[in-house]
C-alpha cells in the first residue's frame, strides 16, 4: 500500500491555493508544494496538525491509502 496526501485536491476543493496554505499554517511555500506534489518522504506529525486545523478537516481526510 502506499500513502498519499490528498492536500491538493483539498486545496482545489476550497479554492485556496498553496502560498494561501502556507500562509495560514506559517510554513515554507516550497513544504507546501512537496506535499501537494508527493515528493516528500517524510513529515512531522505537528506540520499534519497544522494543515487540518487550518482547512478544518479530519486526519482521515488528508491521508488516503492507496493500492500499488
Amino acid at each position: 500500500m502506499r500513502i498519499k496526501i490528498r492536500l491538493q485536491e483539498l486545496l482545489d476543493e476550497r479554492n485556496i491555493s498553496q502560498r494561501q496554505l502556507a500562509l495560514m499554517v506559517d510554513m515554507r511555500p516550497g513544504t507546501i508544494n512537496a506535499l501537494c506534489r508527493g515528493t516528500t518522504d517524510r513529515i512531522y506529525i505537528s506540520t499534519l496538525e497544522q494543515i487540518c486545523k487550518a482547512l478544518n478537516i479530519h486526519i482521515h481526510d488528508l491521508i488516503d491509502m492507496e493500492d500499488e
